[in-house]
């Protein structure tokens, strides 16, 4: 089978940015496109602050949301090949307190494992009804309350039931938030420190932190609205697949605010394609290729469908494993997952792509038309 021509994808991108933009879809939106190793496209359209008529920059920080995921999962693998992290251990081991129950009111043990693979039983509050337990605990999804602690989110998560038992089904949730807490533990260190070390210095991304230290650079944040989408403001619930997401953009700002490992961190859009072309050409300087392939693997089952039919999930994103009843150009074995303030990404290494879409408006940058029409303007 041949290869994709990627020659004329930057016209059909620049398009299909445009289109949104000019549709109200999204304010504003980085895009960048690379093919076996070469940046083939690059575009910085829209308002980075509609307000202020501010146009977005190539450089803009964005509020990562779960891009923030398989950073944090690349720091834990770093721990996996030194021999201080067995992905099997309970996380009991760490965190002594952490035993949500089940339903029936047994405890079992959740692994590193299910963590990492949204197989532990946990759950995310934006994912449940409004009167549901997570709601009713005021558990964070590290996207809202500024300033709660780490220990206080934790008991919190800890109280409400297991909506399976680890191991026998998957539910996107907050293990990669429990994972961090493991990871301080560890190392009797901040989230962020560790990430700094392990990932960000070694691959120098100057930007991508649990903190924004250019606040000048920093893109405003935008919901889904009608005629247009609004400005965020704390505490906003933004709908989404039939329940409302909490978001308080000011969180970032908060010295405070425990570093979500699922949520918390902010970068661009250049740093973010270096981690992914870190990944898609098998790790070095980070991880060595045994470990990203470990990472790359399915360990879900595609009946999981974690981006639909023919998706299962690896350590950090979704892995396609079968393309057919998806109806995407994507290669098996392709990366692929978002972010709740309006981004996308996926890694298609059979193609030698990377592709990062990041955009200032959730939910449509995310789970909306935006991401699909991007994907699909990559190939042609």
């Amino acid at each position: 089978m041949s290869l994709p021509d990627f020659s004329q994808a930057p016209v059909r991108i620049d398009a299909a940015i445009e289109k949104a933009i000019a549709e109200k879809r999204i304010v504003g939106a980085v895009v960048l496109v690379a093919h076996d190793g070469e940046v083939i496209h690059r575009l910085a359209a829209g308002y980075s602050d509609r307000e202020t008529r501010t146009p977005m920059r190539e450089d803009a920080i964005f509020r990562l949301a779960s891009i923030t995921k398989p950073i944090v999962t690349a720091a834990a693998m770093r721990f996996v090949e030194e021999g201080r992290l067995d992905l099997h251990a309970p996380v009991t081991q760490w965190l002594p307190d952490f035993r949500p129950a089940l339903p029936d009111g047994s405890t079992p043990e959740i692994a590193v494992h299910h963590l990492l693979t949204h197989t532990s039983g946990l759950g995310y509050s934006f994912l449940e009804p409004a009167d549901g337990p997570y709601h009713k605990l005021n558990v964070s999804d590290g996207l809202d309350q500024p300033g709660l602690s780490f220990q206080e989110n934790l008991s919190r998560l800890g109280a409400a039931s297991l909506a399976f038992a680890p191991g026998t089904g998957w539910q996107y949730s907050l293990g990669l938030d429990v994972l961090g807490g493991i990871l301080e533990k560890l190392e009797s260190r901040s989230l962020a420190e560790i990430v700094r070390e392990k990932v960000s210095v070694l691959l120098g991304l100057a930007d991508t932190d649990f903190a924004v230290q250019d606040t000048s650079r920093l893109a405003a944040a935008y919901a889904d609205g009608d005629p247009e989408p609004v400005l965020m403001t704390d505490g906003m619930q933004v709908p989404i697949f039939g329940t409302a997401a909490c978001f308080a953009q000011s969180r970032i700002l908060d010295a405070k605010s425990y570093p979500s490992g699922g949520a918390g961190m902010a970068g661009t859009a250049d740093d973010v394609l270096r981690f992914l072309e870190t990944i898609r050409t098998g790790g070095s300087p980070i991880l060595n290729s045994r470990t990203v392939e470990t990472m790359a693997a399915d360990h879900v089952g595609t009946h999981a469908e974690t981006q639909g039919p023919g998706w299962g999930f690896g350590y950090g994103w979704a892995v396609l494993v079968d393309p057919a009843p998806t109806g995407t150009p994507q290669a098996p074995g392709t990366l692929q997952w978002g972010g709740a303030y309006g981004h996308s990404w996926f890694i298609d290494r059979a193609n030698g792509l990377s592709v990062v879409a990041l955009t200032n408006t959730a939910f449509e940058g995310m789970s909306g038309a935006f991401p699909t029409e991007i994907r699909n303007a990559v190939y042609g």
